[in-house]
């Protein structure tokens, strides 16, 4: 990767990559103290991952909260201002004697982090985002029907002219791409893009100058929800859109699977039934039941029809809990196999809210065990149409900090 975009130099942005790259062997979020060949870059993770969710605080506080040593948060808070990643940030309001703390953060006012979300098939979005993922700026480059590398130069030129937008320094670039994404930001797979092995991490480093992170839109998605969602390590978000896809965190690791197509459930084949044609030429997919244009084109048939009202509400209701029940059976099936806490759902909320989802959580429950999967809890996301932006700020935080 590029060491561009770090005032402290090359040296310590190739430090920050080496050890905290987005990949499955490592939890998102340090937590514990780590042996002692490991420890340093682990500690400074430990350290920025405790100011990242709590805000300021003192050294005290943060050597109670780590249980690291006085002179181990002394040696690395000291660091971690040299390198402009924390800054202090005023004494600790305090009716006692004695003289008040001095509070530290993280320098969150002084990077930025640019995110595409490549997603839609229409637009590709792109925004700077503040450390803790709220949106400075945002742009879109239509599409008009570019593919293959087209696309791929919209989508660099994008990237470069947000990096120029940023009233700061830039942290580094995350991108949400649909498709199979490998570990190196490799696209080996996106057909409605045209793209077979697509180095689209190499290609924006190479002109932005900042490092890059690339990874699969779901995945990118479930980090929102985990960073900024309130969701536990044990998280499955499904993506409903143009195509259906989902996102895994199996005890606070990403689950990327042996080919990097983990949570590719849209072209399942669901029950044994027959339905509708996919794209891909099978029959039954989840994909051909779920994704948004079938669903939006089957409620509008309904709507132009000469039925009663009364009967066109219970045709759109039809509609809704057929596609609700096989979203339900293929969510049964990983419930069964990951033993998961929570589930959630992130689309339009006019079309998945409602019959859909409830008819999708009554046929997990009919089709799971309730001693053992009872609990699993399966709700819409709360995050919007940025969820995806969202998850790329987590993805640089991840990648670069070590903190999401």
């Amino acid at each position: 990767m590029s060491a561009g975009g770090f005032g402290s130099g090359g040296g310590i942005a190739s430090e920050r990559i080496e050890s905290f790259s987005y990949t499955p062997a490592r939890r998102l979020r340090p937590n514990a103290k780590v042996l002692p060949e490991h420890a340093r870059g682990h500690n400074r993770a430990l350290v920025l991952q405790t100011l990242f969710a709590s805000g300021a605080m003192s050294r005290a506080d943060i050597a109670r909260a780590t249980g690291l040593t006085r002179v181990s948060i002394s040696d690395l808070v000291a660091s971690l201002i040299a390198d402009n990643l924390i800054v202090e940030v005023g004494l600790r309001e305090t009716s006692r004697p004695g003289k008040p703390a001095t509070l530290i953060d993280i320098n969150r006012d002084e990077f930025q982090i640019v995110g595409l979300d490549l997603s839609d098939t229409e637009v590709f979005r792109g925004a700077v985002l503040t450390l803790d993922g709220e949106v400075v700026t945002m742009l879109e480059v239509p599409l008009d029907g570019a593919t293959g590398v087209d696309a791929i130069a919209k989508a660099v030129a994008l990237a470069a002219d947000l990096v120029e937008e940023a009233t700061v320094e830039v942290l580094g670039i995350g991108v949400g791409s649909p498709g199979v994404v490998d570990m190196t930001g490799t696209v080996r797979s996106a057909p409605n893009l045209g793209w077979t092995d697509v180095d689209l991490q190499g290609a924006i480093e190479q002109v932005a100058q900042v490092p890059v992170l690339v990874a699969n839109d779901a995945n990118a998605a479930v980090l929102a929800e985990y960073s900024f969602g309130g969701a536990d390590g044990d998280l499955m978000l499904v993506s409903v859109g143009n195509g259906v896809g989902a996102g895994l965190l199996v005890g606070g690791h990403p689950l990327f699977g042996s080919r990097f197509a983990a949570g590719e459930i849209g072209h399942v084949v669901v029950g044994t039934d027959g339905g509708p044609l996919c794209a891909c030429g099978k029959r039954g997919c989840l994909e051909a039941w779920l994704a948004v244009p079938h669903l939006r084109e089957l409620l509008a048939a309904a709507e132009a029809s000469d039925l009663p009202a009364a009967e066109v509400e219970q045709r759109r209701e039809e509609i809704l809990r057929a596609a609700g029940e096989r979203l339900g059976v293929s969510l049964a099936a990983i419930v069964g196999a990951l033993n998961l806490s929570e589930i959630v759902v992130s689309g339009p909320e006019e079309l998945l809210a409602g019959v859909l989802l409830d008819s999708a959580i009554e046929t997990v429950r009919a089709r799971t065990m309730t001693e053992f999967h009872g609990g699993v809890q399966i709700r819409m996301s709360e995050q919007g149409a940025d969820i995806v932006l969202r998850g790329t700020a987590v993805m640089v935080l991840s990648g670069l900090l070590g903190v999401s």
